[in-house]
């Protein structure tokens, strides 16, 4: 059995960290920062929320709508969250409209 590794996931805006398996997307790994509004409902491409940046690391990712991410973006590392699995340490930005879901404060978890 091949043992699954884990990455650290930066967002450099709000310098956050989280840890993601090799075989969860992006978008799997940020829903655990306990955000609301962390749109994990589409998690099949098909919706462009969950739009970020690639600044730093390796990934490896799986088809997207073209109607939301195009061929000139996913080659400029401009990728959807949901679609892509982080094969090294990665350094994100979240563009477009999940911006305002990961920059509210957290919600503090129930004791």
């Amino acid at each position: 059995m091949e043992q699954r590794k884990h990455y650290t996931v930066v967002i450099r805006e709000t310098g956050e960290s989280y840890r993601c398996q090799d075989q969860e997307s992006l978008l799997s790994g940020m829903a655990r920062l306990g955000r609301k509004g962390i749109p994990v409902g589409c998690c099949g491409g098909g919706c462009g929320i969950c739009k970020v940046e690639m600044l730093s690391g390796d990934y490896a990712s799986r088809p997207m709508s073209r109607e939301h991410i195009s061929a000139g973006e996913e080659a400029a590392g401009v990728v959807l969250a949901c679609r892509v699995y982080p094969r090294s340490d990665v350094t994100l930005r979240v563009v477009g409209k999940m911006e305002k879901s990961v920059f509210r404060p957290r919600v503090p978890a129930a004791a």
